[in-house]
């Protein structure tokens, strides 16, 4: 089965205030629709031509422009490619069903092979968050061979998601909802940027998606992770277990580190939008040999 909204009014609304918020993102960018076999791929392009190609991968719902206050910074020096993720509200156009964790790899590997073509860069680097983190380690677990490195956070993948998401997903909404002032004085990060992406979050929960569960990384596929991954996980997560899950990862694979942020939750790319900046920038070279 493929994504789609509940009615086309929802639809309208959606796109509306997607437009209105792409209005935010800060330096000139083009948009190009990168050919998959599960349909076309919706990829915001800025940056240096000659800089280093970073995919940011988003969160569920989250759209590519949930990236935006991040993007002044990576692309004074990168080249970006901020991707709407195949199968949920966005842009890309879903055309064939996402059914298996080999597809989702499969579909990631084409919107590179797509970015990649024609630039003479052979590699690129993966940053996501949430399940963009998952989308990123899940393609990384099977081949490298187009990556050359990546950064998660608070990636999926490491726990089962269950009770404790969803009470901290509905005290978050709350949030939203309060006065810039007031929410600055109870959660960490810019408010104006939570009131900002908030229509669009919820304008998304009219979408039905269809797409395969999240696995549990084995110690197997992690191991085979051969370029350099920094993984970034909350202190207070709610969907794993954090210093567990840096006792586990570091002790797999020299290839990976893995940095938990005190005093965070599932909503850290929120909380420390200057420190997610920061670790995508000290994971990528400005001249790279890619």
């Amino acid at each position: 089965m493929l994504g789609e909204f509940t009615d086309k009014k929802a639809e309208e609304r959606f796109f509306a205030t997607y437009d209105e918020i792409l209005g935010k993102w800060p330096v000139p960018a083009e948009e190009l629709d990168v050919e998959t076999r599960f349909g076309p791929t919706r990829v915001r392009r800025c940056g240096p031509e000659d800089g280093a190609p970073i995919v940011l991968l988003s969160g569920g719902m989250g759209t590519s422009l949930s990236w935006y206050p991040h993007i002044a910074e990576l692309a004074a020096r990168h080249r970006i490619h901020a991707v709407d993720t195949i199968g949920e509200p966005g842009r890309s156009i879903q055309t064939a069903p996402v059914e298996s964790t080999e597809d989702c790899a499969e579909w990631l590997a084409e919107v590179i092979d797509g970015v990649l073509a024609g630039t003479g860069h052979e590699k690129v680097y993966l940053a996501g968050v949430s399940r963009g983190g998952w989308l990123a380690l899940n393609l990384a677990s099977r081949s490298t061979d187009r990556i050359a490195g990546l950064v998660t956070i608070e990636a999926a993948g490491f726990g089962r998601i269950g009770r404790s998401f969803i009470w901290w997903s509905f005290r978050e909404i709350f949030r939203w909802f309060l006065p810039k002032w007031l929410l600055r004085l109870v959660a960490s990060g810019d408010p104006e940027v939570r009131h900002t992406v908030r229509p669009l979050l919820f304008g998304a929960l009219k979408y039905k998606q269809h797409l395969p569960e999240m696995h549990l990384f084995s110690d197997d596929e992690l191991r085979s992770i051969d370029v350099p991954a920094r993984i970034v996980v909350a202190e207070r997560s709610v969907i794993h277990d954090a210093r567990a899950v840096a006792a586990r990862l570091e002790s797999l694979s020299p290839h990976i580190r893995v940095e938990v942020v005190p005093k965070t939750t599932h909503g850290l790319s929120l909380e420390k939008p200057e420190l997610v900046t920061a670790r995508v920038l000290e994971a990528v070279p400005v001249k790279p040999g890619v």
